[in-house]
């Protein structure tokens, strides 16, 4: 029983973030299933965040990755009108922030590094 009510509020989490991930692209004019598509949503976000597409390749090299998830990550927010604080909330509590993002009144400038 517990194991049941563990998975289903798993179920329920992820459903949350994807939804949140889905309206923060939709607020940035892309297609929103483009959130659900593995690779291809993260070249969105880095459209979303004004990054050239051959970063995507930088997300490939182990510990590079790290430090352009976290730079792409700032460049959304600053791309919604949020701060530095903000982007490395969605860096390492993003179940939390991009619902947060999606869900709320921010809306989106353009890319950041425009």
């Amino acid at each position: 029983m517990l194991l049941f009510l563990l998975v289903l509020l798993y179920c329920a989490l992820a459903v949350v973030v994807i939804a949140g991930f889905w309206k923060v692209f939709i607020k940035a004019s892309q297609p929103g299933w483009a959130c659900l598509v593995p690779i291809y949503n993260l070249y969105t976000l880095l459209k979303i965040a004004g990054r050239p597409g051959w970063w995507l390749l930088l997300m490939l090299v182990p510990v590079v990755n790290l430090v352009i998830a976290i730079v792409v990550a700032i460049d959304v927010a600053k791309a919604f009108g949020r701060g530095v604080g903000f982007g490395l909330g969605l860096a390492f509590l993003g179940a939390i922030f991009y619902p947060i993002l999606g869900f709320g009144s921010d809306m989106y400038q353009g890319p950041a590094t425009a």
